[in-house]
């Protein structure tokens, strides 16, 4: 299971995003947004719609990274403030 974790300041505050792949028992990604050490706010998007696909894994993975960034983007678009 690999992730992302990336930490944005943005306007005086400090946020966190972790971003995982829960893996094949669970079939979803989870990101988590803090806030200062607080949880703000949790995403998980599922894959098990392309589990028997060749190509499952970079598709993952893509779906990971593009979380990801969506995030980071409202984070400083000020979605969290």
């Amino acid at each position: 299971m690999g992730g992302y974790n990336t930490r944005v300041d943005y306007r005086g505050d400090s946020f966190i995003v972790q971003t995982q792949d829960k893996g094949l028992s669970a079939q979803y990604i989870e990101s988590l947004i803090y806030k200062s050490g607080r949880l703000l706010a949790s995403k998980r998007a599922f894959y098990t719609a392309f589990m028997d696909a060749p190509d499952a894994p970079s598709r993952i993975e893509r779906m990971m990274e593009e979380q990801h960034k969506a995030i980071l983007g409202q984070i400083v678009e000020g979605r969290y403030d």
